[in-house]
């Protein structure tokens, strides 16, 4: 459970208990709200848009990677439904499979690559929405 302290103002419909990390793993079991939506053409998807976050589904291909990119203000998490993405941080080197998640906060800086021969799939929560800057990184 996530402690919220009693003079928290919160500034969106977004129960302040609803953690990224929670909603991207709730949204991950939820296979009929994405399934369709999968491509596995190394795109993303935009599942869901508001002023105060993003929902995207994204596929890799086998060898596809980011480079390495901030997540500027934003705080979020992504779950690996399908495949693994190794991912690359600072000070870490993890690779994730399918119901593990990642949380992380304003700054954060990363790289996610599917290593296998498989394509993977993951689900990305972003709050707030992503920025221009942060997209484009």
């Amino acid at each position: 459970m996530f402690a919220v302290p009693p003079n928290s103002v919160s500034l969106s419909d977004i129960p302040p208990t609803a953690h990224p990390a929670l909603f991207a793993r709730e949204l991950a079991a939820d296979v009929e709200r994405w399934s369709r939506l999968v491509n596995h053409n190394g795109a993303s998807q935009l599942i869901d848009r508001s002023p105060f976050q993003e929902i995207w589904l994204m596929s890799w291909l086998p060898g596809q990677r980011t480079g390495l990119h901030p997540h500027g203000p934003t705080t979020g998490a992504f779950t690996v439904i399908i495949g693994q993405l190794a991912e690359r941080a600072p000070h870490t080197r993890e690779t994730l499979v399918p119901g593990q998640t990642r949380v992380f906060g304003p700054g954060y800086t990363h790289q996610l690559r599917n290593n296998t021969l498989i394509p993977a799939v993951s689900l990305h929560v972003y709050r707030p929405a992503i920025t221009p800057l942060a997209r484009a990184a």
